[in-house]
């Protein structure tokens, strides 16, 4: 497509009115978000950034309009093959030349989109690391105009990241090979020590971080102690997200497999989705959550990460995440239109001891198992926290909270009860002490219930002094217990001994009497209703949601029914034809003329070029 000259070389109109004007003619916007103007900016004239932006903040806005603005093609490094796919489809849909390179390709096509690049016919090329290391790709790249390099999911750089590959080392080179060409890094989740090391690998040093607010005001983190997972899962969806698009993360495959069979027998619509299934089972099921509404993907944490549905309207976490940074990756791919959506995981004490075993018998270094667990315990505090769970998470990456409530997560909704738990920690303590701290949560909660088991009368545990020393509280009580105390660091699971607890050293604090400890208590509790609520930035739904009470539901159903054949006609993904945000615009504004139309966001030059007329007639037609 025609495009601006290269920012360098101007001087009668400054970036940002170009760049605005192609953000309204291309993409159908009309403003840019937060920080999106000044990278554009430093970009395009030629500087190199590190970005953080929250899925759905638009972080790609930041390298495909200095792409178009540049001379030149802008070479897009990803891992995800869905998200090259869909991207060059949406750009493709609003009239950019754009194109892949990637193992999905034929000889002859990937040879079409070489002479492309070569002849100067592209704005944007996608290319995964491995490709794009080869010496054929860097000998191509040398040979083409390159306007810039964007390395996407650039958290994947870092041993430190949740999501280390061992081929994005190898983009050190691009610094050296090519150092006039800028160079833009983007990630939706870094810690301290992740962007460190991706400033040092990708060689940023000095050049800015444009680092934005972490908060999803629309998403609403619930976690609730785990009794029976897929049971509590099937309620939380039949009750709160019947009919909607959404994802279920499991650890292992065949927990995905079960679960997956549990849903579509209770009559939910839902896909397992593992490296172990064919490659056309897995594209098939991933074409058909794409594409289709209302489609649960039950997944390993090898779904998801590019996926560019905006319409998901939940994700639930049947297992503990390994991190702070992957849960709020994961989460993060719910609500990417900016609507009312849910963060839900059950949480146990074995989902502790799991994961604990899983860092143990790793074959990491130490530095990197001790930094493992420490991202753990951050999550297991988040789970067992009493206070604002979007306070916390945003302090992690830190982000300062001025408020004490954000009004939507559970703990703000519903505010558990505390009490003073001293003593009650004493107990518990003390028999994991007289016990040997050799036995997991079954046998001292026996013990301190004071059930005679055989296991129990085998090590002689009936005659200790702790043993019904307990009685006060019940055995889920006692399971909280144990959970908070090992949240709170002054118990640890020992994956050596299958799940043994063992005290650390700040126990010895509690049972001196020397610290306080303050427990949740464990009650019923208050369902969290399905209404939006009123957060501490106003209404999570934003204004996509805010002017609906006077739309007409017919003609939605009539322009989602029209996306979709559109979609299946072109072999798209529906979101690339129009968006649901998109399709609210136009149900609100009720536009009569295609100038009218235009100003819609999300309709750009080419889709009212391509769809304007359609779009009238079904608005005309429900006149």
């Amino acid at each position: 497509m025609p495009v601006p000259a290269d920012a360098s070389a101007r001087s009668d109109a400054p970036v940002t009115r170009e760049a605005l004007a192609l953000l309204n003619s291309v993409f159908g916007l009309s403003a840019f978000r937060g920080a999106q103007e000044e990278i554009v900016r430093h970009v395009t004239d030629g500087g190199n950034c590190l970005v953080l932006m929250p899925t759905g903040g638009g972080k790609s806005l930041c390298y495909q309009l200095p792409s178009l603005l540049r001379e030149g093609c802008g070479i897009v490094v990803s891992p995800l093959i869905a998200l090259m796919r869909d991207q060059v489809a949406a750009l493709v849909e609003a009239g950019v030349n754009a194109a892949v390179l990637n193992s999905t390709l034929s000889f002859e096509e990937a040879s079409e989109v070489e002479r492309r690049l070569i002849a100067g016919d592209l704005d944007l090329l996608y290319v995964a690391p491995e490709r794009l290391l080869t010496p054929r790709c860097l000998s191509l790249l040398a040979q083409a105009n390159i306007a810039l390099f964007a390395i996407d999911e650039a958290h994947c750089v870092s041993q430190w990241g949740h999501d280390f590959r061992p081929e994005y080392v190898g983009l050190s080179a691009l610094a050296e090979r090519f150092p006039d060409v800028p160079r833009i890094a983007l990630t939706a989740t870094a810690d301290a020590m992740t962007r460190k090391e991706i400033v040092e690998r990708l060689a940023l040093a000095g050049a800015p971080q444009f680092v934005a607010s972490f908060d999803r005001p629309n998403i609403r983190y619930e976690i609730v102690e785990k009794q029976n997972g897929p049971a509590q899962l099937k309620a939380f969806i039949a009750e709160r997200h019947a009919g909607d698009a959404g994802i279920i993360y499991c650890l292992s495959r065949a927990k995905v497999e079960d679960i997956a069979a549990g849903l579509s027998e209770a009559g939910i619509p839902a896909l397992p989705y593992h490296a172990g299934l064919d490659a056309a089972v897995r594209a098939r099921h991933q074409d058909r959550f794409i594409n289709e509404d209302g489609i649960v993907m039950v997944a390993t944490i090898a779904f998801g990460m590019g996926i560019d549905k905006p319409d998901v309207r939940f994700v639930a976490h049947l297992d503990l995440p390994k991190s702070i940074e992957a849960y709020y990756q994961e989460t993060g791919r719910a609500g990417r239109d900016g609507k009312p959506a849910t963060a839900w995981m059950a949480f146990g004490l074995s989902d502790i001891v799991q994961q604990r075993r899983m860092i143990d018998e790793s074959t990491g270094s130490d530095a990197f198992k001790r930094v493992s667990i420490g991202k753990l315990d951050a999550l297991v505090a988040l789970a067992e926290s009493v206070h604002c769970r979007r306070g916390r998470l945003l302090d992690y990456f830190g982000e300062t909270v001025h408020a004490a409530s954000c009004g939507n997560c559970d703990n703000c909704l519903s505010p558990p009860l505390v009490y003073d738990g001293k003593i009650v920690a004493q107990k518990l303590l003390s028999c994991v002490y007289r016990t040997g701290q050799r036995f997991g949560a079954m046998h001292l909660i026996d013990v301190l219930l004071g059930r005679p088991t055989e296991r129990v009368r085998e090590f002689g545990h009936d005659k200790l002094s702790v043993f019904g020393v307990g009685r006060e509280l019940n055995e889920k009580q006692w399971r909280a217990v144990l959970r908070q105390l090992v949240a709170m660091g002054h118990l640890r699971a020992d994956s050596e001994a299958y799940g043994a607890l063992k005290l650390t050293e700040t126990a010895r604090g509690v049972l001196k009497g020397e610290t306080g400890v303050m427990l949740r208590e464990q009650t019923p509790g208050t369902r969290i209703r399905a209404t939006r609520t009123k957060s501490r930035r106003g209404d999570p739904a934003h204004a996509s949601t805010a002017a609906q009470g006077d739309v007409d539901p017919e003609l939605r159903t009539r322009l989602r029914t029209w996306r979709s054949n559109v979609a299946r006609e072109r072999g798209v993904p529906a979101y690339v034809v129009l968006h649901d945000s998109t399709i609210d615009g136009i149900v609100r504004a009720w536009p009569t003329t295609l100038d009218e139309l235009r100003h819609v966001p999300g309709i750009g030059d080419k889709k009212l070029e391509h769809y304007g007329e359609e779009l009238l007639r079904l608005v005309r037609e429900r006149r």
